[in-house]
This record gives structure tokens, C-alpha cells and sequence, in this order.
């Protein structure tokens, strides 16, 4: 397996690999990344799709991207991942599945055209003061702490090791509008992988003018499973691939001799009789290893979801194979004594009462039922006690959601505090409540809150999880097992909890494809390259932009660099009439 980037291997169709006929394989989980493994062993690894096998425990492919109706309990989405168009390898995915939505376009297609009609941006991001945007919304506010994310990308990983954010960063750090972008857009708390923020601070450089009004950003018209689960399902099932539900894989036997690895056996539990398939060197096995949707609960409007710290099957499978060596990694980094504070619920509101839009598109600017971007991501509540965030995608966000109704995704970061309407923490509350909540931060009088909570108002269903930032817990080298371990035949580990060779970032589409893409590609020797990661970190526009953008769009002599005044004013001197400064102009630093 290689890397490759520009256009000469992007549209190649590679040749049918050697013996591919003697080949048959196993994947572990239906989730993107299993999903993702199938189309590669299809589509470039030319394996015929009755040989491929997925096994997902859940009655329902498609892990995290989820979207359903809940019978006697309503619409729920558990969360939304963000996209963006230097996504190489998802998009070299969708390139080749076909839209279920438009007759003869691809899936890339269909979503480019709706990004091309209707772009992404917000008009408000940060509100307080019950429903008032914050007065420098749109600025970062990092002062000389900018110079500390320029630190952080300039140390290398391997000396951050575990260090956590909070003990990287100093105090005045955590006071920046540029904490709240950052830590409420993706789920980053103070006790997370001060490694993983440098990742992602290096991965999205090139979308540092895009943090504040999500411009960014790209969304499916509709919730992530009937966009981009179903179209994958139905490829799938037209090449005749053999989809197993209600199947838990317990255990995946590895022989390891003199520096070798092949798995041997699949131990399962199908609708609860235990079975084992017997492997051979031509029989492939992909592993989707931990979940961060693993062993959610559900409430209603009248009852709050379970909380619950049960490691589910997908985590089970992880510590069997874990158990048998250390190059299987330490699920127990992520699953374990994870914070009370971290977020673990999330909410899905339907507003049945027209009442209540106005409240919302005094923020968006924008008419709730005009088909098109809304919020344009999430809105946060800054003087929130739990950091309550919500989102209002394209409506209907459901196919099956009437035309008057609305879609709220809601979410709050801690977990462990009352509310400031609600006098409890978010985990022990009822949709309903939940509700109020929400209502409150809008600016909804009080006296009519109470009324506009009620179910036949808003129909509100919580969602425990209780790992749904574990992706994002400290962690060293090793404690992610490699895609393909060294020295193994036909065992790999594909999702987000596996380590890829690139610099992704975790808690993605992209890094779940991509591991996917990387371990087919490794097992079946594909001649063709991985998509490399976008390379904006190694470009200097995007590095001067970067600066600009970070420092509240100020020139180079406003800004407080870490160097003399004197040496700076001799600098700009020097490369007068240079082709250094015609890049600093570009960046509108000169």
C-alpha cells in the first residue's frame, strides 16, 4: 500500500489482483468503514460480492450515521458528522455509488450539485443572554495565544505523548471564542489528546477563515443514514454481497508464530447460539474494533435514556483480540474512566408548533421551511451550564417528516452540572426537559415555556452514549493497533479507533473510509494509491493564511509575534520587491 496524490491515479481502475478468485472475506461491523471495505474489495480488489460477508450485530447497518423514526418515541438522530471537500478518499468512494435520489448520477454528484445550489454558511454561532448573539461572534479573540496552536503543530507527536489540553494550553486559551469554535464543533473537552487537537489543527488548516460561520462545512440533504448508508446498502446488495444482523463476532482466533499473524477462526453469537467459521490464508477478516455508538440507550419526552457504561460487543471483540498481543492495542485507554463531565447525551427535538420557529430564525436569518441550509451547523449557548449546543439541518431532515414540522439536533458538553433552567444535569433529564432547556436559551418567556415543552408542542428524544468521545481520550503509540499489524496475512483493523499510517484525523467519515481503503489496499496488494491526506499544512499560503486568520484578520505589524520589534522591522525591509512579499499580500498580511 502506497500514497499517492494529483489526478494520474484518481480515475485508474486497477487490474484484478493476483488469485482473487481464491479470496473471500470477512468484515466485522456494518458501520461506514465496514461498508466502505466491501465497495474496496469490489471495486478494486474485483472480488465478487457473494464472497464478502458483514456481520453487524444491531437489526440496522450503518453505525454512528444514523437517522430513524423510533416506534412510540419519534425522530432521532444520535449525532452529525461534518464534511468537507478535501475528504479524498470518502469522495473516491461516493464517486462510484450510485445516487438513489437522481437517475444516472453518482452519490459525489448528487451531493456536489446540492453543495453548488445551496452552500453551506451560518449567520450566528455563538449566542448568550437568552437568545442574543454574542456582540464579537465571528472573531477569534486569541491574542497572544495564538502562538500557542503555532507551538502545539510545530511540536511533534511522539513528545506530546498522553499530555491532555488543558495542560498544554494556558487559562487565557480557554476564555477565546476560539476555544468555544473549536471545542463545541468537534466535541474537544480540556481532558482530551492534546496530540489530537495538533492532528486536526494541521488537517484543517486550510479551513481556519471557515471556523466561525461554517463555510466550511458540507451536509447531506437528508440525515446521514438515508444519504449516505442507503445508497452504499443498495451497491452492496446489487453485487450480491451476504449482509448477517442480530450477529455478534466474539472473539477472532490469531495464530502468531515467528512474527506472523493470521487469523484462524470467527467465533460468533448469531440470534444467541454460538458458531465458529474456520479460516484459511485466503480468507480475509476486517475488524471494526470499538464504537463510539456502542450500547446507547434511548428515553422518550417523558423519561430520560439509561445511563449506562456497558462495553457492548463491539468493545468485547476488541479486548479478545486485544488479549491476544500487544500490537492489537488497549481498548481500555478509551472506554476507561472516561470524566463524569464529558458529553454523553444527545437529543433529537420535532417542533410541531409553528410558534416556536420564529425563536430560531431570528438567529439563522433564514426561513425554517424553505428546503434549504438552516443553522449551517450548530449554534452554542455560551453561558449554558451544560454548553448546550443544537442544529438545525436542511428540513424535512426525515423523508418520512411532514413538511410543517422541524428537526432540532441538540447536544450538551458537560454532562455533570444542573441546568440553568432545568436544575439538573442533562444525563438525568427527560426530553421534555431537555426542551425547556432549550426553550430558556432561546429567549422563550418563561410563562409560555412550560406550555410549548409539552409533547403535542415539541416531541423531544434523548440518546445516552456512553462513548461517544472516547476517539478523542489520551493515548500513545500503540494503544490504536495499526491497520494491518505487522506481519499479518488476512487480519486488519478498519474504523476509527485503528491507527493509520497517514496524519488523519479520528471522529471523521474520511478516517473510517480511509482505514478501510488502506487496509483492502494492503491485504489484496491493490496497484493503486491511497489518496493522500490534503496537503494544505505543507503549503505556505495556507500557513501565512492561517496566521492572518488567527489573529482577527490583522496585518503582520499588529500582530505580537514572538521576535524583536527591531529584527522584524529589518526583516520587512529585506524582502521588499521579493516574491515573500507578494505571498504575505496574498494573505493580506502586507
Amino acid at each position: 500500500m502506497y500514497y499517492s496524490n494529483g489526478n494520474f491515479e484518481a480515475f485508474a481502475h486497477p487490474r484484478a489482483p493476483r488469485n482473487i478468485g481464491d479470496k473471500s472475506a470477512y468484515i466485522v461491523g456494518s458501520g461506514l468503514a465496514g461498508l466502505a471495505a466491501a465497495v474496496f474489495l469490489i471495486r478494486d480488489g474485483h472480488m465478487a460480492g457473494e464472497k464478502i460477508h458483514i456481520f453487524e450485530e444491531l437489526p440496522l447497518a450503518g453505525g454512528s450515521l444514523d437517522g430513524v423514526n423510533r416506534p412510540d418515541a419519534g425522530f432521532v438522530t444520535r449525532g452529525g458528522r461534518e464534511m468537507e471537500n478535501h475528504f479524498e478518499c470518502l469522495w473516491d468512494l461516493y464517486r462510484s455509488i450510485p445516487s438513489i435520489e437522481i437517475p444516472g448520477a453518482s452519490y459525489l454528484d448528487e451531493f456536489y450539485w446540492l453543495d453548488k445550489d445551496d452552500p453551506n454558511s451560518s449567520n450566528c454561532r455563538l449566542i448568550y443572554q437568552r437568545g442574543n448573539r454574542l456582540p464579537n461572534d465571528g472573531e477569534y479573540g486569541l491574542d497572544k495565544q495564538s502562538s500557542e496552536i503555532i507551538k502545539l503543530i510545530m511540536t511533534p507527536e511522539s513528545a506530546l505523548g498522553a499530555q491532555t489540553i488543558e495542560n498544554y494550553f494556558s487559562d487565557q486559551f480557554f476564555t477565546s471564542n476560539f476555544w468555544l469554535y473549536w471545542s463545541t464543533m468537534f466535541a474537544f473537552e480540556k481532558w482530551h489528546s492534546a496530540a489530537e487537537m495538533r492532528r486536526y489543527a494541521m488537517r484543517f488548516i486550510h479551513h481556519i477563515d471557515g471556523l466561525p460561520n461554517f463555510s466550511a462545512l458540507k451536509f447531506n440533504k437528508y440525515n446521514q443514514y438515508e444519504s449516505m448508508v442507503k445508497p452504499l446498502i443498495k451497491y452492496l446488495v446489487d453485487h450480491q454481497v451476504d449482509f448477517q444482523y442480530a450477529t455478534t463476532v466474539t472473539n477472532v482466533e490469531v495464530k502468531i508464530q515467528a512474527g506472523h499473524k493470521q487469523a484462524k477462526r470467527i467465533l460468533l453469537d448469531v440470534s444467541g447460539e454460538s458458531q465458529a467459521i474456520e479460516l484459511s490464508g485466503n480468507d480475509l477478516v476486517f475488524v471494526t474494533n470499538g464504537s463510539i455508538t456502542e450500547s446507547s440507550t434511548y428515553g422518550d419526552h417523558d423519561t430520560p435514556a439509561p445511563a449506562t457504561n456497558e462495553l457492548g460487543g463491539s468493545w468485547q471483540l476488541w479486548k479478545n483480540l486485544a488479549a491476544q498481543s500487544n500490537e492489537f492495542g488497549h481498548p481500555e485507554v478509551f472506554y476507561d474512566n472516561l470524566p463524569e463531565k464529558s458529553w454523553f447525551v444527545s437529543a433529537t427535538a420535532t417542533i410541531k408548533n409553528p410558534e416556536v420557529d420564529a425563536y430560531f430564525e431570528r438567529l439563522t436569518k433564514r426561513d425554517l421551511h424553505d428546503h434549504k441550509v438552516n443553522t449551517g451547523g450548530i449554534i452554542t449557548v455560551t453561558d449554558s451550564n451544560w454548553l448546550l449546543s443544537f442544529a438545525i439541518h436542511r428540513q424535512p431532515h426525515f423523508k418520512a417528516q411532514s413538511d410543517q414540522d422541524i428537526t432540532v439536533w441538540i447536544y450538551g458538553l458537560y454532562s455533570d452540572t444542573p441546568g440553568n433552567y432545568v436544575k439538573k444535569a442533562i444525563v438525568d433529564c427527560t426530553g421534555e426537559e431537555i426542551t425547556q432547556e432549550l426553550l430558556y436559551h432561546l429567549g422563550v418567556p418563561e410563562a409560555k415555556i412550560k406550555a410549548l415543552s409539552e409533547q403535542k408542542s415539541i416531541n423531544t428524544v434523548p440518546v445516552y452514549m456512553p462513548f461517544i468521545t472516547s476517539y478523542f481520550m489520551p493515548r500513545v503509540a500503540g494503544d490504536r493497533p495499526a491497520v494491518v499489524p505487522e506481519g499479518s496475512t488476512n487480519l486488519a483493523f478498519i474504523g476509527n479507533f485503528a491507527e493509520s499510517p497517514s496524519r488523519d484525523t479520528v471522529f471523521t467519515t474520511e478516517y473510517s473510509v480511509r482505514t478501510a481503503m488502506e487496509a483492502v489496499y494492503t491485504l489484496l496488494d491493490v496497484e493503486r494509491g491511497v489518496p493522500e491526506v490534503f496537503n494544505s499544512i505543507y503549503d505556505i499560503r495556507e500557513l501565512l493564511r492561517s496566521v492572518y486568520y488567527l489573529n482577527d484578520q490583522k496585518p503582520l505589524n499588529e500582530i505580537d509575534l514572538p521576535i524583536p520589534k527591531l529584527i522584524q522591522k529589518i526583516g520587512t525591509k529585506k524582502i521588499k520587491g521579493t516574491w515573500i512579499e507578494e505571498l504575505l499580500k496574498e494573505a493580506s498580511l502586507m
